[in-house]
């Protein structure tokens, strides 16, 4: 897919708690196609201490607005600053960047999404785009507590969603491995994002139930592009960029 570099004008910064910002922009033409899994290089301006680019996962896309989602966890200096843009603002996005997520092939195909902490993101996108295809996505999402759970409301719309919580506040106790759908049903297809932990978990369930399962890989990212080489992962074809070579990898292809 072609690459842009754009300045994209911020329609609003929304908190939606403590840690995490919702920075939605649009841009005076219409914006490049884009597919789940795939995420933008954003350029923080104005911030000394940020000399790199910051990868951001695509939340959601809406055509009709011409906007696009970046759900933002506010834990350095450069995502504090991106926090701060205010309505009208720019911000400069290369984009779209990575391979996407496998998509149904028939709406009978029964998927399940997998999302911890920030990797909820390009869950939100890639559900969304399995219901335009006639499918009927399962989100699994685990939090430390309720109110670490974020966009329930988009994520009810888009399919069903089950809930894990180390508290114990909302959905099931215990981590996203632990609940009961994953003993009592079963699924042709999952994929997951999050920490590195909840991943690995979750592709060795994968494997025990021989369910085809794609992660999205978390590397520490610069340039997106494959030069910088700090995002190197090895798999079972050599090292592999995870930014041009992933994000999403099958996990058939990882050394985990």
């Amino acid at each position: 897919m072609k690459k842009f570099c754009l300045d994209l004008t911020v329609v609003a910064v929304e908190r939606m708690n403590d840690r995490y910002v919702l920075i939605r922009l649009t841009h005076a033409e219409t914006l490049p196609p884009m597919k789940p899994g795939q995420f933008v290089e954003v350029r923080v301006d104005h911030s000394p201490q940020t000399f790199l680019r910051r990868p951001i996962s695509i939340n959601y896309v809406d055509i009709e607005r011409n906007e696009m989602g970046l759900l933002v966890a506010t834990v350095g200096h450069g995502t504090h600053q991106m926090a701060t843009l205010k309505a009208g603002e720019t911000l400069n996005c290369v984009f779209p960047l990575g391979n996407p997520f496998t998509l149904p092939t028939s709406p009978n195909e029964r998927f399940l999404l997998v999302g911890g902490g920030v990797g909820v993101a390009p869950m939100l996108f890639l559900g969304q785009k399995i219901k335009e295809m006639g499918a009927q996505p399962t989100f699994l999402l685990g939090a430390r507590t309720s109110a670490d759970l974020l966009e329930m409301d988009l994520f009810e719309r888009a399919g069903r969603v089950l809930v894990t919580t180390e508290d114990g506040s909302a959905g099931e106790k215990g981590f996203v491995t632990n609940h009961s759908v994953l003993k009592n049903e079963t699924f042709d297809m999952i994929s997951t994002c999050g920490p590195k932990p909840m991943m690995m978990a979750v592709a060795r369930y994968a494997r025990e139930k021989g369910i085809a399962c794609e992660v999205s890989l978390e590397n520490l990212m610069a340039c997106g592009i494959g030069a910088c080489l700090c995002c190197v992962e090895k798999t079972v074809d050599g090292n592999l960029c995870a930014c041009t070579e992933g994000p999403v990898f099958n996990i058939q292809k990882l050394l985990w």
